[in-house]
């Protein structure tokens, strides 16, 4: 029996970033969309990383690992709430002036000491990102390195300098996470009245253009001029013949483990703050981590190197208990990841676009399932099953009907196969539920243009795809009712 309480039962989630809904952020189509998970059964959102995006709109990489992209406000809401005068357009730095004026306003003093407790709270890592923030715009939006070397480097007399003269603009950054922030826990808050669980995810690796590689660099390996010396990614897979060279800097783990690991103990009590529950994205890296020298094109000549796994989960628990996480453990694999993953107790992922590709040992096959696991038909970097099952050769999709034995069609078939599944949580990609084919995947690994934009409407759900998925998500023992 698992100690998490998302898994005190069987449920179902659907996985759905929320720039995929129709208005892209935490606005009226998120509390739409809760209310539709709650009609349905379904307990579980599972998001994509949160934070804010450099011009790829990768949340795989992003410029803060504690901060909330602020394109995920609700101009609405703001222009209700007297914050914005047009509730078309999005809040930006030409605002801050009037912004930081309203706020001083007498009928502003409950939002201001609420404001001012947030600041202190999160001053750990909003200070860094808020200077971080106004010193990218200051200089042409290029990256850190690139600043000045005073400024690059952290010069005490510089930094002070720059708070300095840019102190309206400072605390605009700060009132925009805290106005993002507030709008995200008033959304989870809904969500729990409504049984709906938040599923998070935490990304192993940091961009090297982020507040925290700047303000931390001492934690990372990286040359005098801020540069790396070797980069993250993953070895030739299924993905990619080549690999996948990322270009994450990697972690001096010698020095975090020297300091207690402090970084990611902050890290991870933001997340816990915001999610019930949390996907270790590439957790393989704690036991060891594939790095590529920098000069490299691809992720081919690299190799492994240890990571203090071990040490570091027992510091998670020891501060926080039990962890509330999903151990994303697809790829290369071996008896070393999967022992750490099973110390601490983590369920593991199954996807089943992964299970017809081997004999029937293939641990993705249903028979091969386990309770303490989360089982996807897709996730955000497969293809939605429609269109993976349509590029199959007709032998193999053939193959993949007689096992699931069934005379529905893709996408239900497979949907049908995770519901049915004995893991405790069953997920689905929003496109498998909406019954979308080619063109509309989230993610293309390996591939840097057109990622991250897919979007739905709300026309495309049709009255039966809500009351299949509710009858399945029935009759598969993992609906739960909705609390009024």
């Amino acid at each position: 029996m698992s100690r998490l309480a998302v898994f005190d039962r069987r449920r179902a989630g659907v996985l759905l970033h929320p720039t995929s809904l129709p208005g892209g952020d935490f606005g009226a189509d998120a509390y739409r969309f809760v209310d539709w998970l709650a009609a349905t059964g379904t307990s579980v959102w599972q998001m994509l990383p949160l934070g804010p995006t450099h011009v790829d709109g990768s949340p795989y990489n992003c410029l803060s690992v504690h901060a909330l992209n602020p394109r995920l406000l609700s101009a609405r809401q703001l222009a209700e709430e007297g914050w914005l005068d047009d509730p078309s357009r999005p809040l930006s730095s030409s605002d801050w002036s009037a912004v930081m004026a309203r706020l001083q306003r007498p009928e502003a003093a409950v939002t201001r000491a609420a404001f001012e407790t947030f600041c202190l709270l999160q001053a750990g890592w909003l200070e860094d990102y808020a200077l971080y923030t106004v010193l990218r715009s200051q200089h042409g939006d290029r990256p850190w390195w690139e600043w000045p070397a005073p400024l690059r480097d952290r010069d005490p007399a510089a930094l002070d300098e720059a708070e300095a003269r840019s102190a309206e603009s400072l605390e605009g950054i700060k009132f925009e996470q805290f106005l993002v922030a507030q709008q995200f826990d008033e959304l989870r808050r809904y969500a729990q009245g409504r049984g709906v669980r938040l599923f998070g995810d935490m990304p192993i690796f940091v961009a090297h253009d982020s507040a925290e590689v700047w303000a931390w660099r001492e934690f990372f390996k990286l040359d005098d001029q801020g540069q790396p010396r070797v980069v993250a990614g993953v070895p030739p897979d299924y993905f990619s013949a080549t690999g996948q060279r990322w270009g994450n800097p990697v972690y001096d783990w010698n020095r975090m483990q020297a300091d207690g690991f402090r970084w990611w103990l902050a890290r991870l009590t933001t997340d816990l703050s915001r999610f019930d529950l949390l996907r270790i994205d590439h957790f393989r890296g704690f036991e060891a981590g594939w790095e590529i020298p920098a000069r490299d094109e691809t992720a081919v000549h690299g190799h492994w190197v240890r990571a203090p796994g071990d040490v570091l989960f027992r510091e998670f628990e020891q501060k926080f208990g039990a962890l509330p996480m999903v151990a994303e453990d697809l790829g290369v694999i071996t008896p070393e990841v999967t022992a750490l993953r099973d110390r601490y107790r983590l369920p593991g992922m199954l996807v089943l676009q992964f299970a017809f590709d081997s004999g029937p040992d293939n641990p993705y096959l249903p028979h091969n399932h386990s309770t303490e696991a989360v089982v996807y038909t897709g996730t955000h970097d497969n293809d939605t099953t429609l269109a993976w099952f349509d590029s199959l050769p007709e032998t193999k999709r053939q193959s993949v009907l007689d096992y699931l034995e069934t005379r529905e069609p893709m996408p239900r078939v497979l949907m049908h196969a995770a519901l049915n599944s004995v893991a405790r949580l069953a997920v689905v990609p929003m496109q498998d539920v909406l019954q979308l084919g080619d063109g509309q995947r989230m993610n293309t690994p390996g591939v840097a243009a057109g990622n991250w934009r897919w979007r739905f409407e709300w026309d495309q759900l049709s009255t039966d795809q809500t009351a299949w998925w509710r009858q399945r998500v029935e009759r598969s023992g993992r609906s739960v009712q909705s609390a009024t």
